[in-house]
């Protein structure tokens, strides 16, 4: 049994009381005191970061999917060539020591393009100090992961001008997780908590399918339970992958279907989730639905990150694990 005194046991840095704050954080973050920038005919914008840094452009780039500007993520060392005095370059780096990100803020600096840079302090910070980089400070919550809420709607603020995103879309999205933050925070540990449901159903390697738009959901969710659950997971397209996947349910395993679907689906998409449930039912494959809520695209996605995430945490401590340590990424970083 999952109680409050389990929950402070195992999850030993207590971050599951950050996502008790969600809606507090998102609200603060969005009416913060930094200084908003305003960019000229920008056409192209770079999201570049790593991990949970990365996660924040992989957001961007899914509500900017349908504006006119063009999005391009580098999760990596290398700027695209299509970069021009149009083109808006967002370097993001929680820590601020993230040496990727650092070699792309290098490499943007020698080119004729407008650039921001956001990060908690480090490298990053000295760096942008002293090239004389625009660069805007936000302290760090817990973990770089962790602090995605508050990063994301802070770098949604300062980026106000040139980011299609309403404010009665952020208002609503906060009102969303706060109606979400009843039914999922550790106040309620009860059959009713959709993310601990989703965390009780999770046993083996989750495969999550996720419908166009909701990738960057999916993403995140896939890297939340490798970090927070030390547990393999896979994420597919759910059209495409009836054009291969979908054969590999022929082989019995351990992999276990999650079906992340927005209320909006494109008709087709949704005929699509419609036609795989049959023939999981067919061949006695047990799977999960995970719908989102109504609503702008930013609220969609965030509210389900917020599901999503609580559960990657559920699933840790069901599991006998602190979901904070990731010793793993210390040792690859070590290396560097």
């Amino acid at each position: 049994m999952l109680d409050i005194e389990r929950m402070n046991k195992i999850d030993s840095k207590g971050m599951y009381k950050i996502y008790d704050r969600w809606p507090e954080i998102a609200k603060d973050a969005f009416e913060s005191n930094l200084e908003l920038v305003d960019f000229k005919n920008i056409d192209h914008i770079v999201f570049a970061g790593m991990g949970g840094s990365g996660a924040i452009g992989d957001l961007f780039a899914s509500i900017l999917s349908k504006t006119n500007i063009h999005v391009s993520l580098v999760k990596g060392y290398v700027l695209p060539k299509t970069v021009d005095k149009n083109t808006l370059i967002v370097t993001t780096s929680v820590s601020g020591n993230t040496i990727e990100t650092l070699t792309v803020l290098d490499s943007a600096k020698k080119l004729d393009c407008n650039i921001i840079a956001f990060s908690s302090g480090g490298k990053m910070e000295e760096y942008c100090s002293k090239n004389k980089i625009n660069f805007k400070k936000i302290d760090l919550i817990h973990s770089p992961r962790t602090s995605f809420l508050k990063f994301s709607l802070s770098i949604m603020n300062v980026l106000n001008s040139i980011l299609p995103i309403e404010k009665s879309h952020v208002f609503e999205t906060i009102n969303e997780l706060t109606k979400l933050r009843n039914l999922i925070n550790s106040q309620n540990i009860s059959d009713s908590n959709l993310a601990l449901n989703l965390a009780n159903f999770i046993s083996g390697i989750p495969l999550i399918y996720y419908p166009y738009g909701l990738q960057s959901s999916a993403t995140r969710f896939k890297s939340s339970i490798q970090e927070n659950a030390k547990t393999h997971a896979i994420i597919e397209d759910v059209v495409e992958a009836c054009h291969n996947g979908i054969v590999a349910w022929e082989k019995s395993s351990t992999i276990q279907p999650i079906l992340l679907r927005g209320y909006d689906d494109y008709i087709k998409t949704k005929e699509r989730f419609e036609i795989i449930k049959e023939f999981f039912g067919q061949n006695n494959i047990k799977y999960k639905e995970i719908n989102s809520v109504p609503g702008n695209i930013l609220t969609k996605l965030m509210t389900l990150t917020y599901l999503l995430d609580y559960s990657s945490i559920y699933r840790a401590v069901l599991s006998g694990i602190d979901p904070s340590p990731v010793s793993s990424i210390n040792f690859i970083k070590s290396r560097i």
